[in-house]
């Protein structure tokens, strides 16, 4: 289904159709359906780290697929999405501050005030840690535009 609206979606932009498309309400890239590119966004809490998710436990949650590394991962984050969810749908943090959006590298990341924040690339990650507190606040003033554009 969602590769449909995708593919539909690069049709229209072939054919030279114009027309403002709100963002998904959670960045999974052009041709997927997974969150976070596929890793489990309660590892980042729980591990510290980016961990490759597993097919065997997922669910569905915000119009994405979120994959986990372990059943107990999987049952965290169905009792608390909205807890281990990365901010701004998992697009790029730095990126949304910008009243912009782009995509993520997963092992970019941030947990700040116990929220998960990701980033696009190692340079804007720098730029990010380097005043992160008035990224967010940009970022929080932004997000909701971005979703209704």
């Amino acid at each position: 289904m969602r590769r449909t609206y995708h593919l539909s979606l690069f049709i229209l932009m072939l054919l030279g159709v114009t027309k403002a498309w709100a963002i998904d309400p959670t960045y999974t890239g052009f041709f997927s359906d997974k969150a976070i590119k596929g890793y489990d966004t309660v590892a980042y809490f729980v591990e510290g780290r980016a961990v490759k998710g597993d097919e065997r436990y997922k669910t569905e949650y915000q119009q994405a697929v979120w994959l986990f590394s372990s059943r107990q991962n999987l049952d965290l984050f169905l009792r608390e999405p909205d807890k281990y969810a990365p901010q701004y749908g998992g697009y790029c943090a730095y990126a949304i501050a910008q009243n912009k959006t782009a995509s993520i590298q997963p092992e970019l990341f941030t947990i700040h005030q116990g929220k998960l924040y990701l980033n696009y690339s190692p340079s804007i990650n720098q730029k990010w840690l380097a005043d992160k507190d008035s990224y967010i606040v940009d970022a929080d003033k932004n997000w909701p535009a971005l979703l209704q554009k």
